[in-house]
């Protein structure tokens, strides 16, 4: 069982017939500290371990399945995104709030550009990426 919001509905598949479960699973031996924002890495740990990886997460998946990012506000003036294909909302990141329950409904669109426009951000997307291609050469 999964805890990430959208996991029950995520049936969409990709060319490898894999869908947001199945990349929640690979992920999860890629996401680390290093993947973490900066500013949340002092706290990230195994067991939380989608902590500060959701905007690289996200676009990672628009990479794979296509379809938008939006972002929910947060307190601190930044966004928690998460992807939405075709009505198929899913967030693999959303555990790092434990029970806290986010609101997915009339979010803003979120783009690469903006932010990839922090050089550490892109940077730790690239890293995700290719970690994510390791492990799937390797499945």
């Amino acid at each position: 069982m999964y805890k990430f919001y959208g996991w029950k509905t995520a049936d969409i598949k990709d060319s490898r017939g894999l869908t947001p479960r199945d990349y929640y699973d690979l992920l999860s031996k890629c996401w680390s500290a290093e993947t973490c924002a900066p500013r949340m890495r002092s706290d990230w740990t195994p067991e939380n371990r989608t902590l500060g990886q959701c905007s690289i997460t996200a676009f990672l998946m628009q990479d794979i399945y296509g379809g938008k990012v939006y972002g929910i506000p947060l307190d601190d003036g930044g966004f928690h995104c998460f992807n939405d294909v075709n009505g198929c909302v899913f967030d693999l990141t959303s555990e790092q709030f434990g029970a806290t329950v986010l609101d997915y409904s009339d979010r803003p669109e979120q783009f690469r550009e903006v932010h990839f426009a922090k050089e550490e951000k892109r940077l730790r997307y690239e890293e995700l990426k290719n970690r994510l291609k390791t492990v799937l050469m390797n499945k």
